[in-house]
């Protein structure tokens, strides 16, 4: 039998969970995610057969795992080579490949050496896979060979903190290709349907009480809350697979429909329509009105180990002052043709925030894409010239380059120290023209004193870039979907100036010793955003944790006590959370200060040790006799037997029973709601309304302000 060994298709494991959206009714994206293979026909298409995706999110995180079968009809064996989107802040901790019918595990290696295993295995003609990052915008996954006539099913995993922004929580699984790489999109065409099962299941089990759930673009979605309390998702062609009764009260679940009855589909069969491949995937929850604000923290420390590890979940009351006077608002919009197909999403949340805006406000927009532009200086907000702004928006085209670095530079000018200002970026990052090297960015944003936010659309955009540069300016950066609801994280960022924000926050922790804390850097906190800190600690025992910041320029402080654990093994996930939290703490540092031998190696020592897919380490799996002969330690696979086996005990106990239960009111307030329930300033009137209608995503959409304005 002829076997073709070079690589034939290229697809999106993530991708295949869009497919619901043609099931569902939702409306296609511009770029999905699919199987690619070469645009010249020189090799035949494989198959996505099957695509299962099971969510479980709870103690502060969330669990996704995607099992996908791929079917290769052709009468030779082919190379599967496919791409595919993580959202950020996710780490990838599993790639499993059945073998002779039995899954395997891989091993992380550092980048190197596992494509030489990878190589040398498909050379002697064995079962091999590989899962490599590709720079910023994919993680690339090769598997070797999908048999002629045949089957390869393939598992990934991968874990990320579950914020909640005001009262808001997100998870998202992306599937929606980014349309910012032109060499791949020359290369490779689209195969982008499901030709049998498909679906997605999400279990929320929440430590505090949810009022609703919703997922904006897929109105078809069946939710159910069960008798516990906890909250379950179905998307796809088949019944769920989550357990639980109906929900008695069906009038707090915002949106729920039935999943249309649609018969199993056997393996071979073809869907009709088939299931497409172009939509991400978002759900939102909103959490009661009245909770207090407080402190979470989950732990884990073996039996016998003197070190254990934390992680950290600081919600702040809703005790900041709020802003009276008028403010400043300017937003930097990518125009550029990377841009088609997020742009008329974007311009209908820009419009909807301006019309939120007061007579006292002003505000300026400032396009960009080979250059930067804008109408003049700063407008009052009076209906008029917003709807006139509108009208602009709407006959936008997006075109030509980007140029990152003249939209930022336009945006920053012309700031008034003596009011209030915002700045909004938008774009997707993929800077093409002009100046693009991030310490050039870095240096701007520091000349200008400016607090930098950005909203990061798309799945493929440039995160490390937008990262680097928002926090050397002490913002933040957000990642935003066209499945999102852009309008409400607009109306999000425009509310973050309506408060006070906390700056230089720094948290300390008395009574047992911690080290390592990541991120290292935290800078400021505003209204309605969680504190994530994951860290190690010594001992055992009750210990003070103190906030301390300042807002409006005073010293504010808050304290609260909480019990680090001697034995604690219900989360050994958040050993993975802590390293890919410091690994980007240090990938973080290679970004503002250049390449460094020294960072380089610690991030793979902490990537290898923690079984972690970045950069300089990648995951690779061959048969498992042949782990040994390369002298591969199997440290990722005991390591993922102890992290299942803690699920299943976690999944027969009540979501109450955890750490995250014991959260200690830090605050006289109540946390910040959309719509009320803060114990400060309480609603806003209008935007609120339409915040808790819309369901902002999470942390502070893209406010910039100069910080001796905000101090």
């Amino acid at each position: 039998m002829k076997t073709v060994t070079q690589p034939s298709v290229k697809g999106a494991v993530l991708g295949a969970v869009l497919s619901g959206m043609a099931l569902l009714g939702g409306t296609p994206a511009a770029d999905a995610a699919g199987l690619l293979s070469p645009s010249d026909g020189s090799t035949p298409a494989l198959q996505i057969r099957d695509h299962m995706v099971d969510v479980v999110v709870e103690d502060g995180y969330a669990i996704t795992r995607i099992e996908q079968v791929f079917a290769n009809p052709h009468g030779n064996d082919f190379e599967a080579v496919y791409s595919f989107p993580v959202p950020d802040k996710a780490a990838v901790v599993e790639f499993t490949y059945w073998i002779d019918g039995k899954p395997v595990s891989g091993e992380v290696l550092a980048k190197k050496k596992a494509r030489e295993v990878y190589e040398s295995e498909k050379a002697a003609g064995r079962e091999t896979a590989i899962t490599e990052q590709d720079d910023y915008r994919t993680f690339d996954i090769s598997v070797w060979p999908v048999r002629a006539g045949s089957d390869v099913r393939i598992r990934l995993s991968y874990i990320q903190p579950a914020h909640v922004d005001t009262g808001i929580g997100r998870y998202l699984y992306p599937l929606e290709e980014g349309g910012v790489d032109e060499q791949k999109a020359s290369f490779w065409s689209m195969a982008d349907s499901v030709s049998g099962t498909f679906s997605f299941d999400l279990e929320l089990r929440p430590a505090h009480p949810i009022q609703s759930l919703r997922l904006p673009a897929h109105p078809g979605a069946e939710i159910r809350r069960d008798a516990e309390g906890d909250w379950h998702v179905h998307i796809g062609n088949g019944g769920p697979q989550t357990s639980g009764t109906a929900a008695a009260d069906e009038d707090i679940v915002e949106g729920t429909q039935e999943t249309p009855s649609t018969a199993a589909v056997q393996p071979g069969e073809t869907l009709a329509p088939q299931a497409r491949l172009d939509t991400d995937v978002v759900v939102y929850w909103k959490l009661q009105d009245g909770l207090p604000g407080g402190l979470d923290i989950v732990t884990h420390k073996a039996a016998g180990s003197d070190r254990g590890t934390f992680m950290m979940v600081l919600t702040p009351g809703d005790d900041l002052e709020p802003i009276t006077q008028g403010r400043d608002w300017v937003f930097v919009l990518d125009v550029s043709g990377s841009m088609q197909g997020k742009f008329s999403t974007l311009a209908e949340g820009v419009s909807q925030g301006l019309r939120k805006l007061t007579p006292e406000d002003r505000f300026r927009i400032v396009y960009f894409s080979e250059q930067a532009s804008d109408g003049g200086g700063f407008v009052n907000a009076t209906p008029a010239n917003i709807e006139q702004a509108v009208r602009g928006l709407a006959n936008v085209q997006p075109n030509g380059g980007t140029n990152l670095y003249a939209g930022l530079a336009h945006g920053l000018k012309s700031l008034d120290s003596d009011r209030s200002a915002g700045v909004v970026l938008v774009t997707d990052g993929v800077a093409n023209v002009g100046e693009t090297q991030k310490r050039s960015f870095i240096e701007l944003v520091d000349r200008q004193d400016v607090r930098l936010f950005t909203l990061v659309m798309g799945n493929s955009a440039n995160r490390p870039l937008l990262q680097a540069i928002s926090l050397a300016s002490g913002g933040t950066s957000v990642s935003v979907s066209n499945s999102d609801d852009v309008i409400g994280a607009v109306l999000n960022a425009t509310s973050k100036l309506t408060h006070t924000a906390m700056h230089d926050v720094t948290v300390a922790i008395d009574g047992v010793r911690t080290s390592d804390v990541a991120p290292a850097r935290i800078g400021s906190l505003y209204r309605g955003q969680q504190l994530v800190l994951f860290g190690h600690y010594w001992g055992s025992g009750e210990a003070d944790v103190t906030l301390t910041a300042k807002a409006s320029g005073k010293p504010v402080s808050y304290t609260t006590r909480h019990s680090f654990a001697d034995v604690e093994t219900r989360n050994p996930e958040i050993e993975r959370l802590w390293a890919f939290s410091a690994i980007e703490d240090l990938m973080q540092e290679m970004a503002l200060f250049g390449e460094d031998a020294d960072i380089e190696q610690a991030v793979t020592d902490l990537a290898v040790e923690n079984g972690l897919v970045t950069p300089f380490t990648s995951m690779v799996v061959v048969r498992e006799e042949i782990f040994a002969q390369y002298q591969i330690d199997r440290s990722n696979r005991d390591r993922l037997q102890e992290e299942t086996a803690a699920q299943q005990q976690r999944a027969t106990q009540p979501a109450a029973q955890g750490q995250v239960a014991q959260s200690q009111q830090t605050y006289a307030s109540n946390r910040p709601t959309h719509g009320g329930g803060g114990g400060g300033s309480g609603s806003t009137g209008p935007l609120m309304a339409v915040l808790l209608l819309l369901a902002a995503a999470p942390f502070a959409f893209g406010i910039a302000g100069r910080r001796s304005a905000r101090r």
